[in-house]
């Protein structure tokens, strides 16, 4: 497939009164052209600052890019002006922020905040990008679109307000849409139809989409690649199935097992113990060894490098070592990527509930 993004030892840091805060710490990634990436992390991880380090709003000071490369079809926005870059976000790069109620300016009408993003980069007049606005907020489902886009923010539920953040994010056609944890604000049922509409636009407009997330219940549904992050660093990368059925990082065993499932409601979900690493001073070796009841005397003096599992599938543990014990799967993860298995069996097109 088609690279559209590639991100390159990518370093963010932010100073602070304590020191410099080491947030994004050499980060690697793809996204090819009409796939979903999901990014996935406790919160702290660096999921955020990755995100808005791709749309050039890292705010300096207190924060920069100390290094790595974020090449767009080539080019290397870490370079660009800041007039350039602005040229680049909502028109190629457009980003699905997690609260609509702060994303939206409550004293303009919806209509006139989905129409400034039509006149700035498409070079539409009011008539033309009036009546394109209408046909977004049609395309994601506002009903009497007409009438609606002389409303204000408040006159709208917090469903209805995220669905204007996405008619607004995909306005200028955008090629990669970054999604900032857009449901976390939103109730279970009204979280489900706004990730349906987006797999649903997604088909329609071909975009490319990192979706970035705490929930794995989320990856599940959306997303064709996953990426786990912590401390900083993504410790584990492969397809949706790769990270669902054969996971191989403790990190992930943790998240996975943390995992709520209708099956087992009686029983206790297994937490992942203790906090992240205070990032003003990173560890020395792998990050996640002072949580990790599998780590190797290793792991407390030597990071950990990518090894690979799979042509698809990396992770950064010292257990893939040839050298390493081989450690079983815990209980509390087996139970799921066999609930997973089961549902991925029951599936009429074979691929699953996790595609």
């Amino acid at each position: 497939m088609e690279k559209i993004l590639d991100v390159k030892d990518l370093k963010v840091s932010f100073d602070t009164h304590g020191g410099e805060v080491e947030a994004v710490r050499g980060v690697n990634f793809h996204l090819n052209k009409g796939e979903t990436l999901a990014i996935v992390g406790e919160s702290g991880s660096g999921k955020s600052v990755t995100t808005k380090a791709l749309m050039g709003l890292i705010p300096s000071p207190p924060g920069k890019i100390k290094n790595g490369e974020i090449l767009f079809e080539g080019k290397d926005l870490t370079k660009l002006s800041d007039r350039a870059m602005s040229k680049v976000r909502g028109k190629d790069i457009s980003m699905i922020f997690q609260d609509p109620m702060t994303s939206l300016n409550p004293t303009m009408k919806i209509g006139n905040q989905i129409m400034e993003g039509l006149i700035k980069h498409q070079k539409m007049n009011r008539s033309k990008a009036k009546s394109r606005a209408i046909e977004l907020l049609e395309m994601v489902g506002i009903p009497d679109a007409k009438g609606r886009i002389n409303q204000y923010p408040h006159q709208f539920s917090g469903g209805m307000r995220q669905r204007v953040v996405i008619a607004i994010a995909l306005a200028c056609n955008p090629k990669i849409l970054l999604a900032d944890e857009p449901t976390t604000a939103l109730d279970v049922t009204i979280q489900a139809q706004i990730l349906e509409l987006m797999k649903d636009l997604q088909k329609k407009t071909e975009t490319s989409i990192v979706f970035i997330t705490h929930d794995l219940g989320v990856v599940a549904n959306v997303a064709d690649r996953v990426a786990v992050m912590y401390a900083g660093k993504i410790v584990e990368v492969g397809t949706v199935d790769d990270i669902f059925y054969n996971p191989q990082h403790p990190y992930t065993w943790g998240l996975l097992g943390s995992m709520p499932t209708l099956d087992d409601e009686e029983s206790e979900l297994a937490a992942i113990q203790g906090t992240p690493p205070d990032l003003l001073n990173p560890p020395k070796g792998d990050a996640f060894a002072a949580r990790n009841q599998y780590a190797l005397k290793i792991d407390t003096e030597e990071e950990p490098p990518m090894f690979k599992v799979s042509d698809s599938h990396y992770a950064a543990t010292w257990l893939l070592h040839e050298n390493a014990p081989k450690i079983e799967l815990p209980e509390a993860v087996k139970k799921r990527t066999q609930g997973f298995a089961s549902m991925g069996a029951s599936n009429d097109d074979g691929k699953g509930d996790t595609k």
